[in-house]
């Protein structure tokens, strides 16, 4: 066997040690806990004040769509900054690039703006 397939064999008897490992460590953690449910353990903890009414509430959508443009414009962050340690190897393609994905990302904004996603009311 040549020592290529040795490094795979050996990744793979790790990962199945690993999976071993947790599965007996869950086995013994289920044999060894205290069970002792009641029915003041089953409700719904809300910082020390009784629960009341239920607990289904409607949320707006809006707060998941400013999340996920904070997370576009957020991985906009991950991409500029090593593009700005090695502008000056990447010369005038790099800055294309960038420019390219800069503009891009105005365009969702913009886009974004039209349809009034970010105007709250």
């Amino acid at each position: 066997m040549s020592t290529y397939f040795e490094q795979y064999i050996t990744v793979g008897v790790f990962a199945a040690l690993g999976i071993v490992l947790v599965a007996a460590l869950l086995g013994v953690a289920s044999v060894l806990r205290p069970s002792n449910p009641t029915k003041e353990k089953a409700l719904t903890y809300e910082c020390g004040v009784d629960p009341v009414g239920s607990g289904w509430s409607q949320t707006y959508v809006r707060y998941y769509v400013f999340g996920l443009l904070f997370v576009i414009f957020d991985v906009e962050a991950v991409f500029i900054f090593p593009w700005a340690i090695m502008s000056e190897e990447l010369g005038v393609f790099g800055l294309v690039a960038i420019v390219l994905f800069m503009l891009t990302l105005l365009e969702g904004l913009a886009y974004a703006v039209k349809k009034g996603v970010l105007r709250w009311e």
